[in-house]
């Protein structure tokens, strides 16, 4: 069984900055695809950014490209999420997920665990 456990959100104010983390148990981390993905209040949960197996490939959707970084230690089992320049439409939990592959996905339906969340909140 995999276990995905998000960390490092919180309040900040516009303009600032936060990581996120993820540490995923298992033997496995370094053969699978992560992703992030987020849900606002009201809304469906969308597609943030993806790394594939190695790290060597990222995908930003295009609401987060040049802002978010997405990046992977596969010796820590952790995924991480940098968020720069937060603004508050940001606001939103969190998720991180394993894919169920070794490339990267786009879509909720490329992944096969998800984590519990991690809340967001960008103040104005």
């Amino acid at each position: 069984q995999v276990q995905l456990v998000e960390s490092g959100g919180g309040l900040v104010q516009a303009g600032g900055s936060l990581r996120l983390s993820c540490a995923a148990s298992g033997r496995t981390f370094s053969s699978y695809a992560m992703g992030w993905f987020r849900q606002a209040p009201g809304k469906e949960r969308e597609f943030v950014a993806a790394i594939n197996w190695t790290g060597g490939t990222t995908y930003y959707a295009d609401s987060v490209e040049g802002r978010f970084t997405i990046s992977r230690d596969n010796a820590k089992n952790t995924v991480y999420l940098q968020m720069n320049s937060l603004k508050p439409e940001h606001t939103a939990v969190y998720y991180c997920a394993r894919g169920s592959a070794r490339g990267l996905a786009v879509t909720a339906a490329g992944y096969d665990y998800w984590g519990q969340g991690t809340q967001v909140t960008v103040s104005s």
